[in-house]
């Protein structure tokens, strides 16, 4: 079996293609679209409103010709790319846009990502930048002030019952995903890392129902391989931020490598955490949106003792799943101008030294034409770890 004569795999592929089009469909249809931008806004609370989440992303393939009127260049090239598909109309079925205060980069434009796209409803989350006491109940006020707002704009009053029962469907739709990556324990994987970037990022794309269904029926699949769709090669980790396209983890598989875990925002980071059950869901999305999901824009109190110790107490998911996923080497891929993780590549680099696992830095400018440049220095980088 294979992507090509899969009926599940050709559905991933034409919503990756046109990503976004079941959610213009559900426009069509009568629902209302809230779009949002990183892995810090609740889902959840857009989900219980009625309402149908959609991530935005952008488009390496694009060049940015309309956002830069609008917004500095000296800036993150993802939100740029964001903004500018927006901008011409790419994602003209959303009814509202949600951001939270995740970097400078996606934060300062709040205002003109409302003001150029005059979109019915808009909301920023503020979200505080250490873990603490009173940081947790700030942020679950922000949460509780976010479930009003959407209320009033859908006419609806999301009650705690609405809350869990979205909880509830998210949390399946992590249980899946953690099934996919599973996939990729073995020897070779089951799921090219390609494939698998295509299937998470659609969905960002779905509502939690179809996309628990969509990776069900990709789960089905896959299991009955009868061969994996890629031989045995150097097993690798991508660290970085938000990697919406396939263009750079296919790059890695066709130098020679097998991509079978990573570190990103569409990705571990945002598939794999959960929400806890049992009590107040505000306080529970309050926790998991900002202590489990482990972002270099969260402040982390300073571990005593050793040097050594602060970095695993930083950067412990990654070598977890590096041992895990039995990886070879680590490529840390990172955005021109993503200070969070810009600022952080000297300590994440001697986690990984500390570990003995070999890692490649790649700094990028979000563009297809610069992908191809980077080809050498990953196999390069492949041939030392062989």
């Amino acid at each position: 079996m294979n992507e090509q004569n899969s009926t599940v795999m050709s559905k991933v592929e034409r919503y990756y293609k046109d990503y976004g089009i079941r959610a213009r469909e559900l426009k069509k249809e009568g629902k209302t679209v809230i779009s949002y931008l990183c892995s810090l806004v609740p889902m959840e609370i857009i989900t219980a409103a009625g309402l149908v989440p959609f991530r935005i992303r952008g488009n390496v393939n694009e060049p940015i010709t309309k956002g830069d009127t609008n917004l500095e260049t000296i800036a993150c090239p993802f939100i740029r790319s964001c903004f500018d598909l927006s901008v011409k109309g790419w994602y003209d079925f959303c009814d509202g846009i949600v951001i939270p205060h995740g970097c400078d980069s996606m934060t300062r434009p709040y205002s003109t990502w409302r003001y150029t796209l005059g979109l019915p409803y808009s909301h920023f989350i503020n979200v505080p930048h250490t873990v603490s006491g009173p940081s947790m109940e700030f942020f679950t006020e922000e949460l509780n002030t976010f479930r009003k707002s959407l209320g009033r704009f859908a006419q609806k009053e999301i009650a705690d019952s609405d809350l869990i029962e979205a909880i509830d469907l998210y949390n399946e739709n992590r249980d899946k995903a953690k099934a996919l990556y599973d996939l990729r324990k073995s020897d070779p994987p089951l799921i090219s890392g390609t494939e698998m970037s295509k299937i998470l990022t659609v969905g960002m794309s779905l509502p939690v129902t179809e996309a628990n269904e969509l990776f069900a029926e990709v789960l089905e699949e896959l299991t009955q391989r009868k061969e994996a769709p890629v031989h045995k090669a150097p097993r690798i980790m991508v660290d970085g931020a938000c990697i919406d396209n396939i263009d750079f983890v296919k790059l890695i598989e066709d130098s020679g490598a097998n991509v079978v875990v990573d570190s990103l925002c569409i990705g571990t980071r945002d598939y794999l955490p959960h929400t806890d059950v049992g009590g107040d869901p505000l306080d529970a999305l309050a926790h998991r949106y900002l202590d489990k999901i482990n972002c270099p824009r969260t402040y982390r109190e300073k571990a005593e003792g050793a040097y050594e110790k602060d970095l695993t107490a930083r950067f412990g998911d990654i070598g977890s799943l590096g041992k895990e996923f039995k990886v070879d080497g680590v490529i840390l891929y990172v955005y021109k101008y993503c200070d969070p993780f810009g600022f952080e590549v000297p300590a994440r680099k001697a986690y990984l030294d500390s570990l003995n696992i070999p890692v490649l830095y790649l700094e990028d400018e979000y563009s297809a034409g610069i992908i191809g440049r980077l080809r050498t220095r990953i196999q390069a980088f492949l041939e030392m770890i062989e």
